[in-house]
């Protein structure tokens, strides 16, 4: 395994997979995800926070099939609420349940989002960092034709139905990195930027006032890992998301979005105006993921930092 320090930015499907693709490439004590919190969601008491669980249960080797949630957990809470009359539009299992309240509990006594996240991956034997992207809340909102909707409404409750009239994150401006985040920036060899959403995933990151300049600052390059496959979205909004942009459903799309952060870009197609790695994308197991995360840092390190 390299003994190089990676950290990732990662949202959503495509960037969990990236960081349990460097888990095995990276010893885990020199690998840092970053994740996107605008998505998390208070209801039925817990605090669900859905892009740093769903890069900790990867880590963990504990994701269910369907993509989200803990391996063969059960639904009786939720079964149980709908008996009741309570319109449950939010599925959680019962261990990932438990999960998000053990998460409302720790941050009720005071505990900050980093050190609630780092004693829950310590209960289920993730070694490598999970940091959420600020202690401070950041809500993502999406406007269409219905109005104004919280993030996980809108993807579930409207089921992402557009077009995409506004985006929102709000909470952003008050906001900071923490102090994990920004070390684990200066000290990288190699900085990844997930195949996400760069919307609705990664752009809440890049909100955090000081986080896009550390990032610009940092030492190590930056590249990017493109979210299309074959010109393809695999999961996701992310095309209602590009068109809101003005963008195209291409690397190079992604490429013009986030313009000069990036030194270079891993995508299934030439990028024109940035260095590429031209290479297969797909992660549809964990061979493919480490497979995409090594041929990365490979590349990572043909751009100097």
């Amino acid at each position: 395994m390299s003994g190089e320090e990676v950290v990732v930015l990662a949202g959503g499907t495509g960037g969990a997979k990236l960081v349990r693709g460097f888990a095995d490439v990276v010893a885990p004590e020199r690998l840092v995800a970053i994740a996107n919190t605008g998505d998390d969601i208070e209801i039925y008491g817990a605090h669900v926070s859905p892009d740093p669980d769903l890069v900790s249960f990867r880590l963990a080797d504990r994701i269910d099939e369907r993509g989200w949630g803990l391996r063969n957990d059960s639904f009786a809470v939720m079964d149980a609420l709908r008996d009741l009359g309570v319109e449950v539009w939010f599925n959680l299992g019962d261990r990932d349940l438990a999960w998000c309240l053990e998460r409302a509990r720790m941050l009720a006594e005071g505990r900050t989002p980093t050190e609630v996240l780092a004693r829950l991956n310590a209960a289920i034997g993730v070694r490598a960092q999970v940091l959420p992207m600020s202690d401070d809340p950041v809500r993502t909102w999406v406007s269409t034709p219905a109005g104004w909707r919280p993030f996980q409404e809108f993807m579930i409750r409207q089921r992402a139905a557009g077009p995409i009239e506004g985006l929102e994150f709000r909470g952003a401006e008050r906001a900071a990195p923490g102090e994990l985040v920004l070390a684990a920036i200066a000290g990288a060899r190699a900085i990844f930027i997930g195949p996400s959403n760069p919307l609705a995933s990664v752009a809440p990151i890049l909100a955090v006032p000081g986080l896009e300049a550390a990032l610009r600052a940092a030492p190590a390059p930056v590249v990017a890992v493109s979210p299309f496959v074959g010109g393809e979205v695999l999961k996701g909004p992310t095309a209602s998301f590009m068109a809101f942009a003005g963008r195209r459903c291409s690397a190079e799309g992604v490429a013009e979005l986030y313009g000069e952060l990036l030194d270079g870009i891993v995508a299934d197609e030439d990028v024109a105006a940035l260095p590429t790695l031209n290479t297969d994308t797909r992660m549809d197991d964990a061979a493919a993921g480490a497979r995409v995360a090594r041929e990365a840092l490979a590349f990572a390190r043909t751009l100097g930092g």
